[in-house]
C-alpha cells in the first residue's frame, strides 16, 4: 500500500522563499524517516510472525477530520509510520508496547497497547504558545490576550554563541529591535527600539530586570543567568513605565529554581577570534610605491604622468629624516617593520558556568557562578566578569510569598590598548624601540606620540555591581485581591587608576579615579483578577518611588622625579591636582491598568501613569500618560469556520510615553574660573559666573502612538506569525535652543517642534518537517522604519512660505532626523579633464546642482539618510536524532539612498599628515594618480576650493551564527549518573556581503576603525 502526504508552506530554505506541495513515497522509522509502509509479501509475514497488527484512526478532536502524516511510533524501537490522507493508520508492534502519537500543533500523546486490534485517538490543539505567559511591566499575562505590541526575544537559540553581552543574543532576532556590533571586550552593542524618536533627549531603551529598572551596564550579568527578555514596543505597552519609555523597554527576567530535585548545570567553552576582514597596514615597499604616487608629477613624465622619470629619487620626497638610512644605496631606510602585528593578538573568550536549582513547593532556588575572560584583538583590551547570583523564593503561608533575586558581579578592564588608528599610521620604516629596547617617544621627529606610550602603562581599572531585587507578595482577604512590593537596590564602585611614565611631556603622571553609583526603587502594588461568567478581568494599582545617586573624585599628578609607587604616591608629584562632583535624581510615579475580557475573544487594556522628575522646571514637574488598546479573537467566532486558520486576532492601540531630558537641564549653572591675584602678595581667588541660562517652563518629551497587530496561527499551528504596523508623533522636542548672545548666554534648554515616526514589522515561523528523527523550522522577520521631521521652530524667515530649516545643525522640515546634507560627489578630477578655477587633478569632482555661478554653498543637497531602508534576519533550525544545527542571517539594507555614511579619505600632499602617514594597503592602492584613474579616493597636490565628504551604503548580509549540537546518547550518559552531555561548536560573523570600504559596515568602521570579529567556540553543556 502507498500512502502519500502533503506538506504545505515549506518555504524557505535558505535565503530564498519556496512553496512545496509535495506528494512522494516515504520510508519506515527504521531507515530514518517517519512513514507509512508499502511491504512486500515476504516482509509483512515475517514481522507478523513476531509482532501483531494494529490498525486505526487519528483525528482532531474540535472537528473530527482525520490528520493526515501523524506519526505513530513505538517507544523504544525503531518502529514506526505515518496516518493517510483520511488520518487511518496500520503498524506491528509487540505487546504490551507504548504508542507514542505526535503532530505539529498538537499535543503529544502516549497509549499503552494490550490486547487492542483497532485504535481511535483524537487530538487536541497545541496552545502552549498562546498560553505561554509574556512579561509585561508590574505583572504578566497570556500572549493570547495581549493587545499591544510586546515580544519575547529568542535567545535559547544564542545561548551557545560567544556573547558576554546578551544584547547580542538580540541582534537581528526582534522586528524593530535594532542592536549593533561591538569591536572591543567587553563593551555593549548600540540599541534602540523603532527608531529615532528625539532630537538630544535621551535615546536609551529602558532596561527593567526582574521588575527593578538597571541603569547600569549589561555586560555586569551573566547572559546565562536569564531566563527571557521581553520587548515592549508600542506607546499603548510602554505607558506603564510613562516618562522613560519613549525608546521602548526590555524585560529581563532571570532564572529562578523549579519544582523538583536538585538539577546541576555545569558549561564550558573556549572561542578564538579574528578580525573578519582581513586587512593590514601597507608594507615597507607599498609604503614607497604609495609615496611615489603623491609625487605623480615628479617621478613620472608628462603629459599623462604614466612613464617613470629616470632623474626621480624617492628619498628627496620621504618626509621624515627617520625613514632615511644614508648606508643604503638608495638612502632610504631597509626597516620593514608591522606595528599592527606588534599591537594587535589573537582575541579569544574562555567561560565556566556553574549552577545549582531545585525546589518544592515551600521554597525555590537557584545559585549560579559564572568566570569570563575575554582578551580583545588589541593589546590589553582584556575584560574579566566573576559574577554569583543568588534567586530565592519561599511560601511559608499559602497566603504569603516572598523572596529576593539578587547578583554581584566583578568586572577588571586592566590595561590600556593603543587605538587602532595609531598603529596604522606609523611608517613601516620606523621602529618603536631604539636598540637598548627603549620606547622611541617621538618616532616620527613630531608631536606625534609613539602608539605604545598609551598602552606601556600601569593601568587599574575595576567595576563591581551590586543588585538585589526584595519583594512579598501577600494573598488579602478579597478574593484575587493581591499586594506585593519590590524593594530594589543597585550599587556600583568603578575604580580607575593609572600611572603613566610619558605622560606631562616625559615627565611621568599619575591619577586615581573613583565613582559610587547607587539607585533604590520602592514599588507597592495591588493586583486584583476575577472571572464572572464569560467575564474576566485584571486590574493593577502602582505608587512607587525611585531616588538615584552618583559620587566622583578624582585626585591627578603630574611631574614625577620617580615614579616607582605610580599612582599609590600621589603626593610625589610636584602639580597636584584634585576634583570633585555629584548629582541626585528623584522620580515618584502612580500607575493604573485593567485588563477585560469577554468570551474569550474581545480584550481591552487601558492605562495611565503619572510621573513626577526632580530634573523637570519647576512648572512642569509632573505628566500624565494614558493608553488603551483592544483586542479582537476572530479566529473564537463561531461565524468563523476557516479550518486551516487555528488563531487570528486583530489588535489595536494608542498612547503616550514620555522621554525625561538629563538632571539639572532646567537650572542654570555656574562655572569657576580659576586664578585671580588682587596686589602684590595677594592670594589667589576663584570667581563664579554663570554659563547656563535656566528655564522654569522645561518639560517632558511626549510621544504620542498607534499600533495596528495581526497575530495569525494557521495549518495546525505548523505556521504562526504576526504583522504590526506603527506611528508615533513626538512634541515638545527637548532642544537646546540658540538665543541672542545680548542676553549673555549662547543657548537654553527648551521645547520645539514635532517628529513623525512609522512603520512596519513581520515575523513568521514555520514548523517545515517535524518527525520522530527530523525537524527543521524557520523563522524570519522583516521590519521597516521611516522618521521625518513635522515642524521645528514655525517660523519663515525668509518669506517663501514654508518652515525655515535648520541648517546649521542638519535639520530639516519633511526630511529624517539623520538626513545627510552635503555636496554631490560625481568622481574625481582627471589630468585632461576640463576643471573649473579652483580645483585640480585629483580632486572630488562636485555636482553643480543648482546650474548657477560654479560650485557653491547652494549646490549642497539632501543625499540620502543615515538610517536602513529595511532590516531582516533568518534563523533556520534543524534535528537529526541527537544532532542539531542552526544558522543565523542578519542583514541590514539601505534601499536607494539609506544606511550611509562619511568614508571620504582624501589627501593632500601639502599636509605632511597626509604624506607621513601609513594606511590600511586595501585603501592606500584605491587613492587617485594617473596611474589609478578609476580610484575611489581623492588624492591631490593642490587643495580644491570646497573638498567635500564621500559618503558611502553600508549594506550588508551577514551569516551571524551557525552552531552544531550533539547530545551524548542517554543510555551512555546514565550509567554514570549524568542527565544530559551536549557537545556543540559555533562561528559567528563567518560571512558578511559587503560593497563596504573598510573593516565593517555594520559597526560603521571604515579603514581607520576597529574591526569586528568572527569566532569560533567550543563547548560543552553537562546537566546532572
Amino acid at each position: 500500500m502507498k500512502v502519500y502526504y502533503k506538506n504545505l508552506f515549506v518555504w524557505f530554505l535558505c535565503l530564498g522563499m519556496i512553496s512545496i506541495d509535495a506528494r512522494s513515497e516515504v520510508r519506515p522509522l527504521g531507515g530514518g524517516a517517519s512513514s507509512m509502509v508499502e511491504m512486500d509479501h515476504s516482509s509483512s509475514l515475517s514481522v507478523q510472525q513476531n509482532k501483531r497488527k494494529i490498525s486505526g484512526k487519528v483525528t482532531d478532536a474540535a472537528t473530527g477530520e482525520g490528520l493526515i502524516g501523524v506519526t505513530i511510533a513505538a517507544k523504544g524501537t525503531r518502529d514506526g509510520t505515518i496516518t493517510d490522507v483520511d488520518g487511518n493508520f496500520t503498524i506491528f508492534v509487540s505487546n504490551e508496547t507504548v504508542l507514542e502519537i505526535s503532530y505539529v500543533g498538537y499535543k503529544k500523546q502516549t497509549v499503552v497497547i494490550k490486547n487492542q486490534q483497532h485504535l481511535d485517538l483524537r487530538m487536541h490543539p497545541d496552545n502552549e504558545m498562546l498560553d505561554e505567559v509574556v512579561v509585561i511591566g508590574y505583572g504578566s499575562m497570556r500572549k493570547s490576550d495581549l493587545t499591544g505590541a510586546v515580544v519575547s526575544a529568542n535567545i535559547k537559540d544564542f545561548e551557545k554563541s560567544p556573547n558576554t553581552n546578551i544584547l547580542q543574543s538580540l541582534q537581528g532576532t526582534v522586528p524593530g529591535l535594532n542592536v549593533g556590533q561591538v569591536t572591543s571586550a567587553g563593551s555593549s552593542p548600540s540599541i534602540q527600539v523603532r527608531g529615532k524618536n528625539t532630537l538630544s533627549g535621551s535615546e536609551s531603551v529602558l532596561i527593567v530586570l526582574d521588575g527593578i529598572i538597571y541603569n547600569n551596564s549589561l555586560s555586569s550579568i551573566n547572559p546565562n543567568d536569564i531566563e527571557s527578555i521581553d520587548v515592549l514596543k508600542d506607546a499603548s505597552a510602554t505607558a506603564v513605565y510613562g516618562a522613560q519609555a519613549a525608546n521602548g523597554v526590555l524585560l529581563i527576567t532571570t532564572k529562578r529554581g523549579k519544582t523538583g530535585g536538585t538539577k546541576v548545570d555545569f558549561s564550558s567553552s573556549y572561542t578564538i577570534s579574528s578580525p573578519t576582514k582581513n586587512l593590514r597596514p601597507m608594507n615597507r615597499q607599498e609604503f614607497l610605491d604609495f609615496t611615489k604616487e603623491f609625487y605623480y608629477d615628479k617621478a613620472y613624465m608628462g603629459p599623462d604622468y604614466t612613464t617613470p622619470n629616470p632623474d626621480f629619487n624617492l628619498a628627496d620626497y620621504l618626509p621624515a629624516p627617520t625613514m632615511l638610512d644614508s648606508s643604503q644605496p638608495d638612502g632610504i631606510s631597509a626597516k620593514d617593520y608591522s606595528w599592527w602585528d606588534e599591537g594587535t593578538q589573537t582575541a579569544s573568550v574562555f567561560e565556566n558556568r556553574l549552577s545549582v536549582s531545585g525546589g518544592s513547593d515551600a521554597m525555590s532556588y537557584l545559585i549560579s557562578f559564572s568566570n569570563t575572560e575575554q582578551q580583545g584583538y588589541l593589546i590589553n583590551d582584556d575584560f574579566s566578569r566573576n559574577s554569583i547570583r543568588v534567586n530565592l523564593d519561599v511560601k511559608p503561608y499559602k497566603w504569603l510569598k516572598m523572596g529576593v533575586q539578587s547578583f554581584a558581579s566583578f568586572v577588571k578592564q586592566d590595561g590600556a590598548s593603543p587605538t587602532s588608528l595609531s598603529l596604522i599610521q606609523q611608517s613601516p620604516m620606523i621602529e618603536p624601540y631604539d636598540e637598548e629596547g627603549k620606547i622611541v617617544p617621538y618616532p616620527f621627529n613630531t608631536v606625534a606620540t609613539n602608539p605604545f606610550m598609551q598602552s606601556d602603562v600601569n593601568d587599574k581599572e575595576r567595576h563591581n555591581y551590586f543588585f538585589a531585587n526584595v519583594y512579598a507578595e501577600v494573598q488579602l482577604p478579597i478574593k484575587g485581591l493581591t499586594y506585593r512590593f519590590n524593594y530594589g537596590n543597585n550599587y556600583r564602585i568603578d575604580e580607575h587608576h593609572q600611572s603613566n611614565e610619558y605622560g606631562a611631556s616625559m615627565k611621568g603622571e599619575a591619577y586615581k579615579h573613583h565613582t559610587t553609583y547607587y539607585d533604590w526603587t520602592f514599588d507597592n502594588i495591588l493586583n486584583y483578577s476575577a472571572e464572572f461568567g464569560e467575564h474576566s478581568i485584571a486590574a493593577t494599582l502602582l505608587y512607587g518611588a525611585s531616588e538615584r545617586k552618583e559620587s566622583y573624585t578624582s585626585a591627578l599628578a603630574k611631574k614625577f622625579l620617580r615614579l616607582s609607587l605610580g599612582f599609590d604616591a600621589l603626593e610625589s608629584g610636584t602639580d597636584q591636582f584634585v576634583e570633585s562632583n555629584a548629582w541626585s535624581e528623584a522620580l515618584l510615579y502612580q500607575m493604573a491598568r485593567v485588563n477585560y475580557k469577554l468570551k474569550d475573544r474581545y480584550l481591552l487594556t487601558a492605562t495611565v501613569r503619572r510621573d513626577g522628575f526632580s530634573g523637570f522646571g519647576e512648572n512642569n514637574k509632573t505628566a500624565i500618560f494614558p493608553s488603551v488598546a483592544l483586542g479582537w479573537v476572530m479566529s473564537e467566532e463561531e461565524w468563523f469556520k476557516i479550518g486551516w486558520i487555528n488563531n487570528l486576532k486583530l489588535r489595536g492601540g494608542w498612547g503616550i510615553s514620555g522621554n525625561q531630558t538629563s538632571r539639572y537641564k532646567s537650572l542654570s549653572k555656574t562655572n569657576v574660573d580659576p586664578g585671580y591675584v588682587f596686589g602684590d602678595g595677594g592670594e589667589t581667588e576663584n570667581a563664579q559666573r554663570v554659563t547656563t541660562m535656566g528655564n522654569s517652563d522645561l518639560k517632558w518629551e511626549k510621544t504620542a502612538g498607534i499600533n495596528l497587530g495581526l497575530d495569525f496561527s494557521i495549518l495546525n499551528n505548523r505556521i504562526n506569525g504576526s504583522l504590526e504596523f506603527y506611528q508615533t508623533t513626538t512634541r515638545d522636542l527637548l532642544y537646546d535652543m540658540t538665543i541672542p548672545t545680548i542676553t549673555g548666554f549662547g543657548s537654553v534648554s527648551s521645547n520645539i517642534g514635532k517628529i513623525r515616526n512609522k512603520g512596519v514589522e513581520f515575523i513568521i515561523t514555520s514548523h517545515n518537517f517535524t518527525t520522530r528523527d527530523f525537524e527543521w523550522s524557520t523563522t524570519f522577520n522583516i521590519s521597516a522604519n521611516r522618521n521625518k521631521i513635522v515642524t521645528l521652530f514655525g517660523k519663515d524667515a525668509d518669506g517663501d512660505g514654508k518652515e525655515d530649516d535648520l541648517k546649521s545643525s542638519n535639520l530639516f522640515i519633511g526630511e529624517p532626523i539623520s538626513a545627510i546634507y552635503n555636496y554631490q560627489i560625481d568622481g574625481i578630477w582627471q589630468l585632461n579633464d576640463e576643471i573649473p578655477t579652483g580645483y585640480h587633478p585629483g580632486n572630488y569632482r562636485i555636482v553643480d546642482t543648482d546650474g548657477k555661478d560654479g560650485i557653491t554653498v547652494d549646490d549642497r543637497i539632501i543625499l540620502g539618510k543615515k538610517d536602513p531602508a529595511y532590516r531582516f534576519g533568518i534563523m533556520n533550525k534543524f534535528r537529526y536524532k541527537d544532532i542539531t544545527f542552526s544558522f543565523f542571517i542578519n542583514s541590514v539594507q539601505g534601499g536607494k539612498n539609506g544606511y550611509m555614511q562619511a568614508n571620504s579619505g582624501s589627501l593632500n600632499r601639502g599636509d605632511v599628515n597626509h604624506r607621513l602617514y601609513n594606511r590600511i594597503s586595501e585603501m592606500g592602492a584605491d587613492y587617485w594618480s594617473p596611474n589609478n584613474p578609476n580610484a575611489t579616493y581623492a588624492r591631490f597636490s593642490q587643495a580644491p576650493t570646497i573638498n567635500p565628504t564621500r559618503y558611502q551604503q553600508r549594506n550588508f548580509v551577514r551569516l551571524q551564527d551557525v552552531t552544531l549540537g550533539y547530545n551524548l546518547p542517554k543510555s551512555w550518559t546514565k550509567t554514570v549518573g549524568i542527565e544530559n552531555v551536549n557537545l556543540y561548536v559555533t562561528g559567528k560573523n563567518l560571512l558578511t556581503f559587503t560593497k563596504w570600504k573598510g573593516w565593517d559596515p555594520e559597526a560603521g568602521q571604515d579603514y581607520n576603525g576597529r574591526p569586528v570579529l568572527k569566532s569560533f567556540t567550543f563547548g560543552l553543556n553537562v546537566t546532572l
